[in-house]
């Protein structure tokens, strides 16, 4: 089953990468409830063996692009987010006193936590594209103008899947022209 969840994140991520146009220096942030990949309610069952093979999937494809990823933990910690600290120094992010554990903040975030090289907690972020996984609601930590964005994966396990790319805000009326 591990395997099968690799290979639906790794879809998913490659996927969503192409859609949205992320560049590197840019942020993916990853809602993930590992729960509800092994068909559990969200903070329920939660699964560190789960969410690590997710993390493993689709970390080494960031990397490769040189895109940040975001792991958010669960609402026990406010959502708060875990990220590499050059992401947080390079977007001004203040740093937080908490670590994530598995029924404290998510297996997600406790995976991110332990493969970063330097991990820090932050407490808000706007990040340019979002996976959530199962439901985890990652809409507030994305910039304003979020696009949905579908892909041919529409669950990871038995989690859904749903994914968002951001763009800059229209403005200046019947005038203005737009790229």
């Amino acid at each position: 089953m591990l395997e099968t969840i690799q290979n639906e994140a790794k879809r998913a991520v490659t996927e969503l990468l192409a859609a949205s146009g992320l560049s590197a220096g840019q942020i993916l942030v990853v809602g993930c409830s590992s729960s509800e990949i092994v068909g559990e309610t969200i903070g329920h069952g939660s699964s560190f063996e789960t969410a690590n093979a997710v993390f493993e999937a689709i970390y080494p494809l960031l990397q490769e692009k040189g895109i940040y990823l975001a792991a958010q933990c669960c609402e026990h910690l406010n959502r708060a987010i875990i990220v590499e600290r050059a992401c947080a120094e390079r977007y001004g992010l203040d740093p937080v006193c908490v670590v994530p554990y598995p029924k404290a903040g998510g297996s997600f975030a406790t995976a991110a936590w332990r493969h970063f090289e330097a991990p820090v907690a932050v407490e808000h972020i706007r990040a340019h594209a979002g996976l959530d996984i199962g439901g985890t609601l990652v809409g507030m930590h994305l910039r304003e103008v979020a696009v949905p964005v579908r892909l041919s994966v529409s669950k990871i396990g038995n989690a859904i899947l749903l994914c968002a790319r951001t763009r800059p805000k229209l403005i200046g009326g019947e005038r203005a022209h737009y790229e």
